[in-house]
């Protein structure tokens, strides 16, 4: 079962080790966490349903709740306190796209605005409802998760939208398939969140971001169908699926996508290398990148990253391998990359040495595959940890960007400067750093991560959250980066999204939502 406030199953756990827990009381000193609001009384607190009756709606206050809020900080706050200013007045349930049609007669009708809803995983408050005189209802695709047809000899597959990331893969696995998709979320996240939120996966470098993977589709729409078809490559104008990926629900509801896929690699390891500082290290990926050497993935840890990455997994090597590097020249300055290769025996070996080389020639310490390991094994898990450090009082949060090389390294440090200075104000200490999670031969994604003292009062802490996320977005924007890289825009992101796209591009936005959605049905307040 799904936690209602928080990440993840409830069975599940990701333990703060005691070294960890001392090096953080350490570093933010006494540490108070107040006890969270709980089920029952949030349950209590609900207003009634406005919507009327519906075969396919469910108006429990167990259902409203548990789809009332998504994974960003905000939404935890709102979900640990108590304090949720808004709830959808129904869940909706379809299992074909039939129902998904008649739901969105229903919603026309009664005034509804419908918030599509896939995993619940969003961190940028993509399936929030707001506060309205309109009814809200939230149509979760849960229930839609068939695999629909599989084209070997073309390797493309359709399936319904609501498939999560491992049905999907499970699905493809046993014809000897696989999507490649693997973003962080991807325990609950859904092929039609991935579409709408322009999703980029982990191993992406090999297997493609969602927008080189998506080939077609079906989409209902509060004016109709439209349907996405496959071609490999067009000049007909603009590009409809192109308008779909990203649309954030603004325009309809995602029913069915036809997707590329992939054999199931012969091999895939992932391996690591320390370098003696950040600069070398981002010298080695950025010359793998434009030299074109076909690794499935590179991420590059900061200095403060790799350490503090080290001191919360808590494994008793740590110190001694701590002892080690720095007695050979990698010490307080030094960096983690963690580099995938994927694919047949003889292309892992040969791209293995490529990037090996390329390494050593930036003062990399090739240190193989266990480190590596790790990283695999917990690269799905590490989000459970969000809930061990709130509940010992330690908020952690994520954002990202993509950003022009010449500018990265500035921007890389400049980023979590500008975090820890908003902090300062309040007298506040905050971790924060970073790594490069996708690399382009032009650019680079800085993903950022940062930890803070968690305070009593949740008004306090949410306006502590946004002066930081306000003061590093500020910053992303005065190096030229996105304001999201692969999170999507949701209403946390929306009040950037005119700088990056002009005044023109989003007059453009808004007539084509307006085209789809005429009566502004379509979950109001994201991207505008």
């Amino acid at each position: 079962m799904k936690r209602w406030n928080g990440w993840g199953n409830v069975n599940t756990d990701y333990p703060v080790p005691p070294s960890a827990r001392a090096y953080l009381d350490n570093l933010f000193g006494s540490l108070d966490p107040q006890p969270d609001a709980t089920y029952e009384a949030v349950l209590k607190s609900m207003p009634a349903s406005r919507l009327p009756a519906h075969s396919l709606v469910d108006i429990s206050a167990e259902a409203r709740l548990t789809h009332a809020r998504g994974q960003s900080l905000s939404d935890w706050v709102a979900l640990r306190s108590g304090h949720i200013p808004a709830f959808p007045d129904g869940v909706a349930f379809p299992t074909n796209e039939e129902q998904v049609r008649d739901l969105m007669a229903y919603a026309k009708k009664t005034g509804a605005r419908v918030i599509p809803y896939g995993g619940g995983t969003s961190v940028v408050g993509h399936i929030n409802p707001l506060k309205s005189d309109a009814p809200a209802l939230t149509l979760s695709l849960e229930k839609m998760t068939r695999l629909l047809e599989l084209d070997e000899f073309g390797r493309t597959a359709v399936f319904e939208a609501g498939v999560t990331g491992p049905e999907l893969e499970q699905s493809l696995a046993k014809h000897g398939y696989t999507l490649g998709h693997f973003p962080q979320s991807h325990e609950y996240s859904t092929l039609g969140g991935w579409i709408a939120a322009r999703s980029s996966g982990q191993q992406s470098y090999y297997y493609g971001r969602i927008e080189q993977l998506f080939a077609g589709g079906r989409m209902e729409t509060p004016r109709g169908l439209i349907e996405l078809p496959h071609f490999p490559a067009s000049a007909a104008g603009p590009d409809v699926k192109e308008m779909v990926l990203g649309s954030e629900g603004r325009m309809g509801v995602i029913t069915s996508a036809r997707v590329r896929i992939s054999p199931v690699p012969q091999v895939e390891e992932f391996y690591g290398v320390f370098f003696p500082s950040w600069e070398q290290g981002a010298d080695a990926v950025r010359q793998i990148a434009q030299e074109r050497l076909p690794v499935s993935m590179l991420r590059l840890s900061n200095p403060q990253e790799t350490e503090t990455t080290l001191i919360l997994s808590g494994k008793s090597w740590v110190g001694t391998a701590d002892k080690g590097l720095t007695l050979i020249g990698y010490g307080a300055k030094r960096c983690l990359l963690v580099f995938g290769v994927t694919g047949s025996a003889v292309h892992v070996r040969r791209t293995r040495a490529q990037a090996s080389v390329i390494c050593r020639r930036h003062g990399g310490l090739f240190v193989g595959t266990m480190v590596g390991h790790t990283w695999k094994k917990n690269r799905f898990y590490a989000p459970y940890l969000r809930n061990t450090l709130w509940e010992i009082g330690v908020v952690i949060d994520t954002l990202e960007t993509a950003i022009p090389w010449p500018k990265v390294m500035e921007a890389s440090q400049a980023i979590p400067a500008s975090i820890v200075s908003a902090m300062e104000a309040c007298g506040e200490k905050v971790l924060a750093f970073v790594h490069l999670s996708h690399i382009y031969r032009d650019a680079a994604s800085i993903y950022t991560t940062f930890l803070f003292r968690r305070p009593s009062n949740p008004d306090e802490l949410l306006a502590r959250w946004q002066a930081m996320k306000q003061a590093a977005s500020l910053t992303i924007q005065k190096y030229g980066g996105t304001i999201t890289h692969q999170h999507g825009v949701g209403t946390d992101h929306a009040p950037y999204l005119p700088a990056e796209k002009g005044a023109l591009g989003m007059d453009a936005i808004r007539a084509a939502c307006e085209s789809f959605d005429p009566d502004g049905m379509m979950n109001p307040g994201k991207l505008f």
